[in-house]
């Protein structure tokens, strides 16, 4: 793990195959992503990729939550999050979970190549043949 990072719930950074990695925890019952979270980790992402396109691997076992339609316009509609996003593999052990992403991926970010899974190893082989397809399109 290289430079940690923590926002609020989440903590962020960037691993040794260079694919930014979100561990989110929510401490609450039930948390609510709003606009204000969503800007501040834009911004942790972007210092992260120092420009260079990267996969994300977004880990949401034990997330209890929604998100605002705002962040999720924000996040999705993002010029920079949009440069540098590669490709998303979230990490999900809830059904709840789950639909709420496929609804964010449905509604709000449908063109960037994703994968829900349970487990961290899938998620990083998704993310590595993603990058591989990237830098060999590149």
């Amino acid at each position: 793990m290289k430079n940690i990072q923590t926002v609020g719930h989440a903590k962020f950074w960037k691993d040794d195959n260079n694919i930014i990695n979100l561990k989110f925890n929510s401490i609450e019952d039930y948390y609510i992503f709003d606009l204000t979270a969503a800007k501040k980790y834009v911004s942790v992402i972007m210092d992260l990729c120092n420009g260079r396109p990267m996969s994300f691997i977004i880990d949401l076992r034990g997330f209890h939550g929604t998100f605002s339609t705002e962040a999720a316009n924000f996040i999705a509609k993002s010029s920079d999050l949009i440069k540098l996003r590669i490709s998303e593999a979230f990490i999900l052990n809830s059904i709840g979970t789950k639909l709420l992403i496929a609804s964010y991926k449905r509604i709000y970010d449908p063109l960037t190549p994703h994968i829900t899974c349970n487990d961290i190893e899938t998620a990083k082989q998704y993310s590595i043949e993603n990058i591989e397809l990237y830098d060999k399109d590149s």
